[in-house]
């Protein structure tokens, strides 16, 4: 049984792996959102950590930025990155990671034959919920933010849920006990 302090600790570091991720970011012309690791490190953080603990680590990492730390996409932080354009994005971490955890739970992310598209519904979740409040935040029509929000982002998300689905079941299979 791990301590509240090893709990705490994973929690922060799944928060920090997620804000270096956040790092790796490359803009998107005509589009306020860029493309960035995060989702990954949602999706991975999520998947080993379970559903509370996962939905912690996001929720960590939220506050954290919000309260001034660069950890968002760009170095970015404070209260007007959440309630931007971007920020739906962001929540959308909150139910992917949830979500992403619970079906790990279940072993979903054991194989990679059901971790890719298990990993793939967490990074449309976040896009769909990203897309929906660049089109309030935004003033934008639903389809420009799609166009916007969406369209661009679906290969590297595909990346990213193939990277997860095949370091993942790795890891599983790492970390098992071995006979002696």
């Amino acid at each position: 049984m791990r301590t509240r302090a090893q709990e705490a600790a994973l929690i922060l570091g799944a928060a920090l792996f997620t804000a270096l991720l956040a790092q790796v970011a490359l803009s998107v012309p005509g589009s306020p959102v860029p493309i960035t690791g995060q989702t990954l490190a949602v999706v991975l953080t999520a998947a080993a950590l379970g559903p509370g603990r996962g939905l912690a680590a996001q929720a960590a990492y939220l506050l954290l930025g919000a309260v001034g730390l660069p950890f968002f996409a760009k170095g970015a932080s404070g209260w007007g990155a959440l309630a931007g354009p971007t920020g739906g994005f962001l929540v959308g971490f909150l139910p992917a990671a949830f979500l992403v955890g619970l079906a790990a739970r279940h072993g979903y992310d054991r194989r990679w034959w059901t971790a890719v598209p298990l990993f793939l519904a967490g990074q449309l979740l976040v896009l769909v919920i990203g897309v929906s409040w660049l089109h309030v935040k935004a003033g934008l029509d639903f389809t420009t933010a799609f166009q916007k929000g969406f369209f661009p982002f679906v290969p590297g998300g595909l990346l990213k849920a193939v990277i997860a689905g095949l370091v993942m079941p790795l890891a599983w299979r790492l970390a098992r006990p071995r006979a002696p």
